[in-house]
């Protein structure tokens, strides 16, 4: 079966996400509106026929409804095969499977899928009686016979396996899920270049690992792309939960006048419960009915962009709750300070995932699909291209962000924004980079400073005795600055990465303006020329 989404998007003027194609006497009123309103709770849109189905032929509107829909759900009851409609609306729909690809589900609901595929038991007794009435048309009963056979040699769903309809309906509802985002995956995904194995990891971690409750850190430098990796796997596992939110720009949200937090906290509690009405007592939540409900759920969590722990205790009242969720709920928590995830209280995050910078080859596939719209250089470009991936040093967030400058430009315009950007970096790149600085206090500014301008490259020992003999508090500061990884240490020497050693010279550059030639950084208040 054909059901890869170029092939789905050649269905002409999809509309509907599901169609559903059943016998409206047999289960209008019970399995089918269950059915229909687990999809419809799951924001999967639907078409369903409120009309019996008197006459023998499809409609107009029926077929456009088939040939619309991305997936077709054909629940074969015991009297499915009693009517002409039904049976010309599983040719139409498989006429659209095999010429465009859709996919079709087949449900066997209270018969079995070899007397669907031979026409035997209950069920074909059902069709004999439609062979009776046109028996004289020997072709158009063959076109069923074939219909029904090459339906039920699908892979689907029979109810004689699981016999509980909540689990039937609940397994049927995150197939389609599945399927749905398989065939209409992310619209970032071309951007998912060099994270594929983490993204993996985290997923197997969470689907087939411990079915108590699990948190997961996502730790790196600004534009490295944790909240990527997070939305991919937000994307691809949510269906797998009772219910899912994805709380974005926490650290933003946080610096508003009026902060954001709140509105978040409620909705994120409306929509994990389903409940728009819900009257929430913001510093009692977690303490009432709220909190009980939340315990009887398995729930997927993300907080993108934390920057301190009280945000998170604001968000779901206080790190105590977070043991008020179900076992076999997943929280993922992106930062850029390792200590915070070691500050959550207990063992609660499992595993912390350093994002690292791309390599050479990843970073020039996605420099050029931003550049280029394709995985390579375009011709005459090469030379050029290697020297932003050089620049960039492996962040996604620089590659994208100049890939995107740079796109539809002539090599001449090329050439002089590289000479530009050699002399100003970038400022949507050092807007993000910025963050985790600003987040420092006078004392760890300053000792960021002096490395980015002074010792990147130093011995550890002789830089922490510099800045100890200066006044400075050395161990706790280089330690903070690990953690944000703003620095890091290896083979004894301290080092950063040349994007924020830039960041750092660039912000000494601008406290100094009015004398551009002249710099302090930090506690060497010495004139350097940069």
């Amino acid at each position: 079966m054909a059901s890869s989404s170029s092939s789905i998007n050649m269905i002409p003027h999809t509309k509907y996400d599901v169609f559903l194609s059943f016998r409206g006497k047999d289960i209008r009123h019970n399995f089918i509106s269950h059915l229909n309103a687990a999809l419809c709770r799951k924001k999967i849109v639907t078409f369903i026929d409120d009309k019996l189905k008197t006459e023998d032929e499809i409609s107009p509107s029926l077929s456009s409804a088939i040939e619309g829909s991305k997936i077709s759900i054909v629940i074969f009851s015991e009297g499915y095969a009693s009517s002409r409609w039904c049976l010309n609306e599983l040719v139409k729909i498989l006429e659209i499977k095999n010429k465009y690809g859709q996919i079709v589900v087949p449900v066997f609901y209270r018969v079995d899928p070899s007397d669907v595929r031979n026409q035997t038991g209950t069920f074909g007794d059902s069709f004999s009686e439609l062979e009776e009435r046109f028996k004289e048309k020997i072709d158009m009963l063959q076109t069923w016979r074939i219909a029904m056979r090459e339906a039920a040699n699908l892979s689907g769903f029979d109810s004689h396996s699981i016999r509980s309809e909540s689990v039937l309906i609940e397994g049927i509802v995150n197939d389609i899920l599945k399927k749905l985002n398989d065939l209409f995956p992310s619209d970032s995904k071309d951007q998912l270049v060099g994270v594929e194995s983490i993204i993996k990891q985290i997923e197997s971690l969470f689907l087939t690992g411990s079915t108590e409750f699990n948190t997961v850190g996502i730790w790196g430098i600004g534009g490295i792309g944790k909240t990527t990796i997070a939305s991919a796997i937000y994307s691809n596992i949510s269906s797998h939960f009772e219910g899912s939110y994805f709380i974005q720009n926490i650290r933003e949200e946080s610096e508003k006048p009026a902060s954001g937090l709140a509105s978040f906290r409620r909705e994120l509690l409306s929509t994990l419960l389903d409940d728009g009405n819900m009257k929430i007592d913001i510093p009692k939540i977690g303490l009432n009915f709220e909190r009980r409900r939340l315990s009887r759920m398995k729930v997927l969590i993300v907080f993108d962009d934390v920057t301190c722990i009280q945000q998170i205790e604001l968000l779901i009242g206080g790190l105590d709750r977070l043991d008020c969720f179900m076992p076999g709920s997943r929280i993922i928590i992106t930062t850029r300070d390792t200590q915070l995830l070691k500050n959550l209280p207990g063992s609660h995050v499992g595993h912390v995932f350093e994002v690292k910078e791309l390599s050479y080859d990843d970073s020039l596939t996605l420099f050029s699909r931003n550049a280029f719209g394709q995985n390579h250089p375009a011709a005459g470009y090469l030379e050029l291209s290697d020297i932003v991936i050089k620049y960039s040093n492996g962040v996604p967030l620089a590659l994208k962000v100049l890939g995107r400058h740079l796109f539809g430009r002539s090599e001449e315009e090329w050439e002089s924004a590289l000479k530009k950007l050699s002399r100003i970096p970038h400022m949507d790149i050092q807007k993000v980079l910025k963050v985790s600085y600003d987040g420092l206090d006078d004392e760890e500014q300053n000792i960021f400073l002096d490395i980015a301008c002074f010792f990147k490259g130093q011995y550890r020992d002789f830089v922490m005795n510099f800045l100890d003999a200066c006044g400075f508090s050395a161990k706790i500061g280089v330690r903070v600055l690990v953690d944000k990884l703003l620095v890091t240490i290896s083979g004894n020497m301290i080092t950063m990465h040349d994007l924020l050693q830039e960041m750092g010279r660039e912000i000494v550059r601008q406290e100094s303006i009015k004398d551009p030639g002249k710099v302090d950084c930090g506690i060497m208040k010495t004139s350097i020329k940069f």
